[in-house]
């Protein structure tokens, strides 16, 4: 078998550079789950807001295709900070609890999908938008909920779909997991 060449196993993508094929399918299909919350919630948010946030106009699919760039961008990067050897150590890392040392790394990876979710809630929304927002001028986004429970669910939602695709897409097994915490 050629080194580095994608080949597939029942647990997933055991390639060192499956992490992308992982972090964009995951990113989509988490940004979809997201954006059916959003639309059944206000279908306002996908349909006007989103597109305004780049100043184009609300035509059809515009604002759940953005949105779904969006995710596929953060799925990426997800894949790219979850697979580099200190946050995968961390990740891998056994523990003194005894309920965490009973998980695998798959369900660990689902949380480390649920922190990231709850960190592109609070970075992107809530510090990055408001200043994107002021910079452009642009009035019709302002009413993005930016700030709102749902906001903060829907992140987390994002996150935790993100983390648990990646997880079923990516085999672990032959990753090296040292652990930053060791010498």
């Amino acid at each position: 078998m050629a080194m580095g060449a994608d080949t597939t196993t029942a647990f997933g993508i055991d390639s060192s550079w499956g992490w992308p094929i992982g972090g964009a399918l995951g990113g989509a299909i988490a940004a979809a789950a997201f954006g059916l919350v959003m639309w059944l919630m206000d279908p306002e948010i996908l349909a006007v807001a989103i597109p305004a946030i780049y100043g184009l106009e609300p035509v059809g699919v515009v604002g759940w295709t953005i949105h779904v760039a969006h995710g596929v961008v953060l799925g990426l990067l997800f894949g790219f900070l979850v697979t580099r050897e200190p946050i995968l150590g961390i990740v891998a890392t056994s523990t003194e609890t005894e309920a965490l040392s009973r998980t695998g790394i798959a369900l660990r990876v689902v949380g480390a999908g649920f922190v990231f979710g709850l960190a592109v809630w609070a970075i992107l929304p809530l510090l990055v938008l408001p200043v994107w927002l002021e910079a452009l001028g642009v009035e019709a986004a302002a009413d993005f909920p930016a700030t709102a429970v749902e906001s903060m669910i829907g992140h987390l939602l994002f996150g935790t779909v993100l983390g648990l695709v990646f997880a079923v897409t990516i085999d672990f097994r032959d990753r090296p997991a040292r652990s930053p915490f060791e010498e």
